[in-house]
């Protein structure tokens, strides 16, 4: 139990790590413990939302519907808002929430507060759990909120330090961005299984259609990321 148990809550510990070693400014372990428990709070409001939602599933036809269903109403709108609302209860005002990369930090520990206890669950599930399902989890699943998180940190970043409009736009853009990669990133993982015994050739195509957007959404974060670092190290030179 012990192995499976350090296989579960390994790869969000990693994450954390990496993106703290990148801040510039170290942000204090209260806070991070603050955004990491918060984050596993947000299990709490994610199941609130999705369990009357996944109530509803037996009324939507199978299929393409279904997965679309499954994907957004039932796990990424759910999850998602539930890490937002985690952020903008305890970050948004937060005085120590002062450089650009910090919206990205707290964003990943929320992320990965919510990621390490649900991989516990799947890991230690009796059905479908075992070190078989931690490697692929390690692999897919907890980097996938990693950068389901990314946008979601740069975007309240920028509505940090703006005002009206423009904030309010970024604001938006903090929730929906993470939804909609997040919905997609499921929706082709349910649809390809769903398709997998029925049309294997669909299945191969939806496989390697989620491969180039893994690649995408790396690209994607990575690049948000290194925005985000540069134009901390820009202003300390310029306070410098």
């Amino acid at each position: 139990y012990m192995y499976l148990f350090t296989a579960a809550i390994a790869p969000a510990i990693f994450i954390m790590f990496i993106v703290y070693k990148y801040d510039t400014i170290k942000e204090p372990l209260n806070m991070l413990f603050k955004a990491f428990f918060g984050g596993v709070l947000s299990i709490l409001i994610a199941l609130a939302i999705a369990i009357p939602l996944n109530q509803l599933t037996g009324f939507i036809p199978t299929g393409f519907l279904q997965s679309f269903y499954d994907a957004f109403l039932c796990a990424a709108i759910p999850e998602e808002f539930a890490k937002w609302i985690i952020f903008y209860w305890l970050i948004r005002k937060a005085k120590d929430f002062d450089q650009y990369y910090d919206g990205i930090l707290y964003a990943i520990f929320i992320s990965m507060g919510f990621a390490l206890f649900e991989n516990i669950l799947y890991v230690f599930d009796d059905k479908m759990g075992g070190m078989s399902t931690a490697i692929v989890r390690s692999i897919i699943s907890v980097p996938g909120h990693m950068l389901f998180a990314i946008p979601m940190g740069y975007y309240l970043s920028l509505s940090r330090f703006e005002s009206a409009a423009s904030a309010r736009y970024h604001i938006f853009l903090s929730l929906a961005i993470p939804i909609l990669l997040h919905g997609t990133f499921d929706f082709i993982l349910m649809y390809s299984s769903a398709k997998a015994e029925l049309n294997p050739g669909l299945a191969v195509f939806l496989m390697l259609a989620f491969l180039i957007f893994d690649i995408f959404m790396w690209r994607f974060g990575l690049r948000k990321l290194k925005e985000h670092i540069s134009k901390d190290k820009e202003n300390l030179n310029v306070s410098a």
